[in-house]
């Protein structure tokens, strides 16, 4: 081999070495600014998550302004030092440990449970006393009395109705999600997956309107990749990649709801997650793994 062919060899190896080198350099760039994407979404959720703990505070400490009754007052200054405990757990955790962010997510879901079995008490008493106010109205000695407790009871009902807005907030409860094989057999290792299928119920919620509600489910890899058709939807003033969009027709009951996902990419070992959202709330969360 002359010297030429030497030099012609070299040269064509340094040109494939140093496309080679930019290949990894752009890769590596490019995974950094989606783990930064996966980190904001992660403060931004965490940043929701102590607004809502926040407001159901808040919410307890008027409700306890508006009752005399001093064993339910009881009751409602316990729920909200529970609540303001939470919420100093929560600004004490890094929106990357993902562990304590679900579990102060499910302590959320249990707390606007607890919220608005409160709401509903109350405005049930509000609603008896509107009912012995109409009663009373026919009595001429009773009636001025009567008609300053209605005003009260208007002003009452306004307040009431923006509690009412975040108790009608649905709940994603009993979240499960697992790959399947081509048997539709559950599958460990992620070579054998071929389709995964993910689980959920829609709790009771009688505040909640009923009627067509748009469900977007959103699947995220181990790298920070969210597996899409293309379909967005939007949430806190952006819109966000969905995975999967499923249209119910919610009446106010419990309602089970499994979907699936089709594998056509090549995917990677590690931990999954699953985001649920509907009104333009994250409604639950979960996340599964799986082995090379």
């Amino acid at each position: 081999m002359n010297k030429k062919n030497i030099i012609a060899i070299a040269v064509a190896l340094g040109i494939i070495l140093c496309g080679v080198i930019g290949f990894l350099l752009f890769r590596m760039h490019e995974q950094k600014a989606e783990s930064e994407q996966m980190l904001q979404l992660a403060e931004m959720d965490k940043r929701e998550m102590e607004n809502e703990y926040e407001q159901f505070a808040m919410q307890y400490n008027e409700m306890k302004m508006q009752i005399n009754n001093d064993s339910l007052v009881a009751q409602l200054e316990q729920e909200q030092k529970r609540t303001e405990e939470l919420l100093e757990e929560l600004k004490r955790v890094k929106s990357s440990d993902a562990a304590e962010i679900m579990r102060l997510k499910k302590e959320l879901a249990t707390l606007r449970e607890v919220l608005r079995s409160y709401v509903l008490q109350i405005d049930s008493l509000n609603r008896m006393n509107e009912a012995l106010t109409k009663e009373n109205s026919n009595l001429k000695t009773q009636n001025q009395q009567a008609q300053q407790h209605i005003n009260n009871l208007s002003s009452e009902n306004e307040t009431l109705s923006g509690k009412v807005a975040i108790a009608s907030q649905l709940d994603a409860t009993g979240i499960w999600a697992e790959g399947r094989n081509k048997k539709g057999k559950a599958a460990k290792k992620i070579k054998d997956v071929k389709k995964f299928a993910i689980g959920f119920t829609i709790a009771r919620n009688v505040t909640a309107s009923t009627g067509i509600r748009s469900v977007y489910i959103r699947i995220t890899t181990p790298t920070g990749e969210v597996l899409s058709k293309g379909g967005t939807f939007s949430y806190e003033n952006r819109n966000l990649a969905y995975s999967i969009r499923k249209d119910i027709e919610y009446t106010g009951e419990e309602q089970a709801i499994q979907v699936w996902w089709d594998v056509a990419e090549t995917l990677s070992a590690g931990t999954y997650r699953v985001d649920i959202f509907a009104d333009g709330q994250n409604i639950g969360t979960t996340s599964f793994s799986f082995d090379q």
